[in-house]
């Protein structure tokens, strides 16, 4: 038997209508459609920001049964694969912006934050060595209970050796954000998390939009200097590296300059006299030669 479909009791409410409507317009009028998580986002913060993109962009938040209808109502094909990425604490935040663009706004206006029990590090936690405000007592053991060697220096701890005491994408256990917290370390990051993003003029579907600008800067700095040294190794000649072939050569001059001068004797050079008294190669041989022949006419 075919299963019945559930009727709804109760009408739809007209608020509930007309936000529909308004998300619909919304998308439609948008070039940027932006999932964003919200989890553990403060009320104060969710203001502060929506204020920081007034102008860049409008957030607008509302169930998930509300938004999947405004999106099911709008005959795009690829927008139709947002509805799943559609979850609980998201918010939509439409803009001009390119995708990408908008993400990275977001990212901008995150804030550090403490870690709880239970957060997932978004990257290794690292203490390096170092004083600390903590006096002796019961952090001696807490700071070792995640691998840190400590001593007493002028009546405070100090962290003679650091170490990594979580690791990127591990859960952060109790001991670790208590030592985080005590240290005053801020691993986590709270604002505004990208989750995926519709672009109306690709139409296309973004779900790899997190923007980690250090760390692409950090990675793009690095294969910078990887190239350098290959072009330099293969003599590869451009502006990036015509300067440092340039002054090796230089270096090597004044090496070779400083080599001569340091007591290698020069060739002596031969005076113009002594090169004009120098018989070409022969000469002798046909003076010889003459002194024969006049002794034997003698002796005839």
């Amino acid at each position: 038997m075919a299963e019945k479909k559930s009727v709804r009791e109760k009408p739809i409410p007209d608020y509930k209508k007309d936000l529909v409507v308004k998300i619909a317009e919304k998308i439609k009028s948008s070039r940027t459609v932006l999932v964003a998580s919200t989890k553990g986002l403060p009320a104060s913060q969710f203001q502060m920001i929506k204020k920081k993109l007034r102008g860049k962009a409008e957030i607008m938040v509302a169930k998930k049964s509300i938004v999947v209808r405004a999106i099911s109502g709008i005959e795009k094909g690829a927008l139709q694969n947002l509805k799943e990425q559609v979850g609980a604490d998201v918010c939509l935040i439409f803009s001009g912006l390119e995708a990408f663009e908008l993400s990275g706004l977001l990212v901008d206006n995150q804030s550090p934050a403490r870690a709880k029990a239970g957060d997932i590090a978004p990257a290794d936690i690292d203490v390096e060595p170092g004083p600390t405000d903590l006096i002796p007592g019961p952090a001696i053991s807490e700071l070792g209970s995640v691998g840190l060697k400590v001593a007493v220096e002028d009546g405070k701890l100090a962290i003679k050796q650091g170490a990594t005491i979580v690791k990127e994408g591990e859960v952060i256990d109790g001991k670790a954000s208590g030592v985080m917290g005590k240290l005053g370390i801020t691993p986590m990051k709270v604002g505004f998390i990208p989750v995926a993003a519709y672009d109306s003029e690709s139409d296309m579907i973004y779900t790899e939009i997190k923007i980690d600008k250090e760390g692409t800067l950090a990675d793009l700095r690095s294969a910078i200097g990887k190239a350098f040294g290959f072009a330099v190794n293969i003599g590869y000649t451009v502006k990036e590296t015509i300067s440092y072939f340039i002054s090796k050569a230089a270096m090597e001059e004044k090496a070779l300059a400083a080599k001569v001068d340091s007591g290698e004797e020069k060739p002596a050079e031969e005076s113009k006299e002594e090169k004009a008294e120098e018989k070409p190669a022969g000469e002798d041989k046909k003076e010889d030669v003459k002194e024969e022949k006049q002794g034997e006419k003698k002796d005839a």
